[in-house]
């Protein structure tokens, strides 16, 4: 047997850590149930499943965390010693607001270095937090580390924690849903870094819906429903031959872009910039050009540069690119949310005001924005329903009741029923709060609604439906158009038009099918060649692992 020699000399056979027969119950339901799994050094242990089906619990299990006023029962042991590295699947709130991206890592890595002559610490301290950066793929350390956790894309956010994960030197690492809001460039480099982290004899947990991550990196896969497991095993077996019907429904799920983009998908014939007759585009921006501003003398960093982009009514424009290039910069600027640019957003031919504080209820209800992190669009304090509902009462003028029996019926669309919505947000998962926060959007009636990375955090089936419920809302009466920013080629897919940014410059645009199928900027071409992970390699097989392997 293989032997992985730690400070206790612990073979790599015996667990870091191991769950047995865990039970979690909070808010009246059982969340997790009679679920076990070891983590093993140098292995990768994946949860598989949809939103709500107990994976971020079990997983925060390994760090002793619980739901407040949980009753738990069963065995959670960490025999590695030392902390739990955990990467959340929402960074922002682990991140201090208020604190430079310097002084997040700074503190733990003078910690380290602490015994050195006092005129070496800093040096060491930042030498350490400078590697840990370069080993998440934030290469760029020194310009970032003056950055405030706002100021960073949700993928970069996402690696910032892992660069914290790593500078605490943790044995055993805990990432939920490491790729989540990532381009495809930007996954494939986690996966190899994940990879590495497990090669180093590490044991990694997996928490992830995204099943072409898994096959990369598992070594094993657990797959869970309503809080259960209900299969598992070694990974190529479970990915080869799924033996429960669940498992096989999270496989015909995948989305393919040939389901989209072939000579039937949507925007099969259209016309480059809008559908026949269109004169005025619903939405325009025209020499926009964003700034971030840093707060130091060196001044502001142009973020984005977009000199002509249009959204016609009832189509669907996908903004596409790697996590930091501009995309959520751009969204945010056609919502109001960040008022430090030049140029121009038209609504209908009219400018917008830059601020979302100048912007007339109209305006407000007009462009909705539904963001990334949905879980800190929501107050912790009042009940999902009653928040949904509000859109409708502040930007429509309805009544309480009929303001709330509409936003019970939009749920329901979206698969979230009224006991559900009932409840305070802690009490539903990420998917189910990012459905909660299409459904709040939705009750103004926009006329274009700014999605950034919905899909980024869901399942495979829920991320389907979702679609579905956006297309649909598109082969309506027509009055609903929509901006897709995402690092997804297959969620681009869906859309009518698609531009391509990097670096904060559009490289590319034109219709989907042309874009994704025959891109003709070297960037774009290089997005396609990555979108799907390879499988991770053993050192004695460069190629696909075997069960022989495991």
């Amino acid at each position: 047997m293989k032997r992985y020699d730690d400070e206790g000399g612990r073979a790599a056979g015996e667990p870091l850590a191991e769950i047995e027969d865990l039970r979690v119950e909070a808010g009246g339901r059982v969340i997790v149930d009679g679920v076990g799994l070891r983590a093993l050094p140098g292995r990768v242990t994946a949860l598989v499943g949809a939103s709500g089906s107990g994976k971020t619990t079990t997983g925060l299990a390994l760090l002793g965390e619980f739901p407040a006023g949980a009753r738990v029962t069963g065995r959670v042991h960490v025999a590695a010693g030392g902390p739990v590295g955990y990467v959340p699947q929402h960074p922002a709130a682990v991140l201090n607001p208020a604190s430079r991206v310097s002084a997040l890592l700074t503190d733990i890595a003078r910690a380290q270095v602490r015994d050195l002559p006092r005129p070496a610490r800093r040096a060491a301290a930042r030498e350490r937090v400078l590697r840990a950066l370069a080993d998440a793929q934030l290469p760029d350390g020194e310009e970032l580390l003056r950055r405030y956790p706002h100021q960073l894309s949700g993928g970069q956010q996402q690696r910032v924690v892992l660069a914290q994960a790593l500078l605490l030197g943790a044995r055993v690492v805990v990432a939920d849903e490491p790729t989540t809001g990532q381009d495809a460039l930007t996954k494939s480099r986690v996966v190899d870094q994940l990879a590495a982290v497990a090669a180093r004899g590490f044991a990694v947990v997996l928490l992830s819906h995204d099943l072409d991550v898994v096959r990369a990196l598992a070594d094993e896969i657990h797959v869970m429903r309503d809080g259960r497991i209900v299969e598992w095993g070694p990974a190529r077996r479970v990915w080869l031959a799924p033996r429960h019907e669940w498992t096989r429904e999270l496989l015909r799920s995948r989305p393919s872009l040939s389901d989209t983009t072939g000579p039937d998908g949507p925007d099969a014939g259209a016309e480059p910039y809008g559908p026949e007759g269109a004169a005025v585009p619903v939405l325009r921006v025209r020499n926009l050009t964003a700034r971030h501003r840093d707060g130091s003398r060196r001044g502001a960093t142009v973020a984005v540069r977009a000199p002509e982009l249009a959204l016609y009514a009832g189509q669907c424009l996908a903004v596409v690119g790697r996590s930091g290039s501009g995309k959520t910069t751009l969204a945010r600027c056609l919502a109001g949310l960040h008022r430090d640019h030049d140029g121009e957003v038209l609504l209908d031919g009219a400018p917008l005001p830059r601020s979302l504080r100048d912007r007339r209820r109209e305006h407000l209800a007009a462009v909705q924005y539904v963001f990334q992190d949905a879980r800190a669009a929501f107050d912790e304090h009042r009940p999902v329903l009653s928040q949904v509902a509000r859109t409708a009462v502040r930007l429509r003028g309805s009544g309480t009741g009929a303001a709330e029996a509409e936003a019970v019926t939009t749920l329901a669309r979206l698969g979230l029923p009224a006991e559900l919505v009932r409840r305070r947000p802690a009490q539903l998962s990420g998917g189910e709060l990012q459905r909660a926060a299409l459904a709040r959007a939705l009750l103004a009636r926009p006329r274009v609604l700014l999605c950034d990375e919905i899909t980024s955090g869901l399942d495979t089936v829920t991320r389907r439906g979702i679609l579905d419920v956006l297309t649909g809302l598109l082969d309506g009466d027509g009055d609903l158009s929509l901006v897709l920013i995402t690092h997804d080629l297959d969620t681009a897919a869906v859309a009518h038009h698609v531009a391509v940014l990097d670096g904060g410059q559009i490289v590319e645009q034109g219709p989907a099918h042309q874009v994704l199928t025959a891109p003709r900027h070297p960037f774009t071409v290089s997005l396609m060649a990555t979108a799907a992970p390879r499988e991770r390699a053993t050192p004695t097989d460069p190629g696909r692992r075997t069960d022989r392997d495991r």
